[in-house]
Formats: structure tokens, C-alpha cells, sequence
């Protein structure tokens, strides 16, 4: 029997039985939990959107100076998904939240609590979970905009799973989603080839009988790296002016390799550190879904970590880099492609602007 220990000791135990791990040779499992919460939180549904539009790589050819090889060798991206003028990024999070709760086939109406992870609201106030709540007719639904970059799932994710432990909430929709399109400069190849726009939604709920869900996360930030990646312009210390607008102040700016050298470290360091404080070993995951930031940096984590590529979701291709909603995006592909069932124990890992790292283990329940 191997065992999966906290940091204060045994509490529950999860009952994983031998080979549901499919066909990998697991013994069976006995998760050891800390005693923080009387009640837990798990996913119970999953809802995605992307906007109909697809830019491919051989679109951007005939917009800046690139090429299908370089952008697929550098980045994984082939294409991603673009909103049209005038569709905000309430549009893309209201869809995925009516197909989250679609699934799970619950009325708005019952939604307690929304949390929008976005960098690009609608505006600066009022909070795009507010314009969610009004359009989903969420009538007793409270909320909050939460902005982690690409790490803000995950981030909202343990907020979300945090209100459900209190015993206040028994369902909050936790939502990630961004039109990147809006903050991208298409004559800068350094960023346009990257970043796509879509929305993920997943409806948390507590755990029933031994059900485990969300089990440890780790957080950390280090700003010392705020401006290897960042938006300078239309905040307070920047507000939009003439001038900021011709210095392009107004879009998204890189330093590629700052960031690849931070993400390429810091995702595998989070990761490491959640799985051995939970006594957790890489051969024990069945699914590892990390931030589709670049294909190269997913491998190099999965390398670290000692994954082999079928554990591995990779959806970069298809969307390219869509910031808070890559997660719940790779979740839903995980799903449709029979990667996902109840009892897998799943690995999720970020990093983003600011920087921002995240880490979570969780138990899969549907």
C-alpha cells in the first residue's frame, strides 16, 4: 500500500483501487490528507468557448514576417482562434459558463459565486464577473475579477475551492478567459504568433462520501520580473495618452527569453514541490495539463518531471496561447479525447506575467 502523506498528518483516506490508472501498474492508494477542511471542493463540470474565427500560421505569413516552420518550431502553435471587433471577453467567459452549467445541468440561478480570471476585461470596472452574473442571469451570484496572467486559473481555482471548504458556497463557477487579440500588436512577430483568444469555465462544488477533488497547490510570485512581460500602458501609472498610444505602450511586450528561461524552471520547481509534500511520485499521475504557453517549455517540464508524452495534454496547436484559459481548454480536450476519468489523479502548472507560478493536485471526480 503506498501512501500519500501531508505535512500534519493522516486524515482521510481516498480509496484509489489498483489499475485505475489505466495501464499503468499502480499499487493501490491511500491518500492521506491534511485536516485544514471538514468539506472539499471538486470540479463537477467543464464548458469551454473560443470565438469562430481561426487565424492560422499561414495567415500571419501574409501579415509580418514569419512562417509556418518558425512558428510551429518555436512555438507549437499551427493556429488559434480569434474574436471579431466588438466581442469583449464577457462574450467568450458568458458561453463557456452557460455550456459549464449545461452539462452539469444546473439554472444560473443557483450559482453562488463567479470568479472571472481575465487580463483583458472589458474594462476597467465594473468587473467582467459582473457582466457574466447579468447575462448568465446568475441573480444570486456575488463575484470578482482576479488578474494572474496565465497563471490566474489555477489562481482562481483555489480561491473558488477555498470558499467551498468554508462551508459558505456549495457552488462556484470559476471562469478563465481572455481576448489576447485586443492587446497584440500583428506587426510584432515576437508576440502575434502566440497568443489566441478564448474562455474555460468549471463549476466547483464540495465532495460527497470519500471524494477527494482538490487536494494542494502551490503559489508563488516574484515581480522582479513584472516587465519581461507586461502591458505598459492605460493604467494609472501610464494612463492612455497620444503619446502612449504611438509608443505601442497599449500591447503586450516580451523579453522571449527572460520568459522562457523563468517558465521553463519555475513551472517544473512548483510542480515538484506540490507532488513531494503530498509524497506523490510523477508515475502515479494520470494526466499532467500545464499552461499552453509554448510547446517547448511543456516538454522540458514533462522531461523534468520524468513524464512521458502520453500523459501530457498538449492542445497549443489548436488555440495557441489563450493566458487564463488554456487550463480549462486542455481540460476539455483531455476529456474529449478519453484522457480524463474519475479517480485520475491530475497535475495542473502555470507560469505568467508578473511572474506568476502555480502548481495544483487534485483527484478527478466526474
Amino acid at each position: 500500500m503506498k501512501t500519500f502523506v501531508g505535512e500534519n498528518g493522516a486524515w482521510l483516506d481516498s480509496g484509489f483501487r489498483a489499475g485505475e490508472f489505466g495501464s499503468r501498474e499502480v499499487m493501490d492508494l491511500s491518500l492521506t490528507l491534511r485536516p485544514h477542511a471538514a468539506v472539499r471542493a471538486k470540479v463537477t463540470s467543464v464548458g469551454t468557448y473560443v470565438p469562430p474565427r481561426v487565424l492560422t500560421n499561414a495567415d500571419l505569413e501574409k501579415m509580418v514576417a514569419t512562417n509556418d516552420q518558425w512558428i510551429t518550431e518555436r512555438t507549437g502553435v499551427r493556429e488559434r482562434h480569434i474574436a471579431e471587433k466588438g466581442v469583449g471577453t464577457s462574450d467568450l467567459a458568458t458561453e463557456a459558463a452557460k455550456c459549464c452549467l449545461v452539462k452539469r445541468g444546473l439554472d444560473a440561478s443557483e450559482i453562488e459565486v463567479i470568479i472571472v480570471a481575465t487580463v483583458t476585461p472589458d474594462m476597467f470596472f465594473p468587473a467582467t464577473a459582473c457582466l457574466v452574473q447579468d447575462r448568465l442571469g446568475a441573480k444570486h451570484a456575488w463575484g470578482f475579477d482576479l488578474s494572474a496572467a496565465c497563471s490566474g486559473f489555477p489562481y482562481a481555482l483555489q480561491v473558488g475551492a477555498k470558499l467551498v471548504e468554508s462551508g459558505m458556497h456549495t457552488k462556484v463557477l470559476v471562469i478563465g478567459a481572455d481576448v489576447m487579440s485586443s492587446v497584440i500588436d500583428y506587426t510584432d512577430r515576437a508576440t502575434c504568433v502566440i497568443f489566441g483568444d478564448g474562455a474555460g469555465a468549471v463549476l466547483l462544488e464540495p465532495c460527497l462520501g470519500d471524494e477527494v477533488g482538490l487536494i494542494d497547490y502551490w503559489h508563488e510570485i516574484d515581480g522582479s520580473g513584472a516587465t519581461a512581460l507586461n502591458m505598459p500602458g492605460g493604467g494609472s501609472l501610464h494612463p492612455a495618452t497620444t503619446e502612449t498610444v504611438a509608443a505601442k505602450m497599449h500591447y503586450v511586450h516580451q523579453d522571449g527569453q527572460a520568459v522562457y528561461k523563468f517558465a521553463v524552471r519555475k513551472m517544473a520547481e512548483a510542480a515538484e514541490t506540490v507532488l513531494t509534500r503530498n509524497g506523490v511520485t510523477p508515475r502515479d499521475l494520470s494526466c499532467f495539463i500545464p499552461h499552453q504557453a509554448n510547446k517547448r517549455i511543456i516538454l522540458s517540464t514533462a522531461e523534468r518531471l520524468g513524464l512521458g508524452e502520453e500523459c501530457v495534454v498538449i492542445n497549443i496547436d489548436r488555440y495557441g496561447n489563450t493566458t487564463a484559459a488554456t487550463i480549462p481548454l486542455a481540460m476539455q480536450t483531455a476529456l474529449d479525447d478519453k484522457r480524463l476519468k474519475k479517480g485520475d489523479l491530475v497535475l495542473l502548472a502555470s507560469v505568467g506575467a508578473g511572474f506568476t507560478v502555480g502548481a495544483t493536485l487534485l483527484r478527478w471526480e466526474f
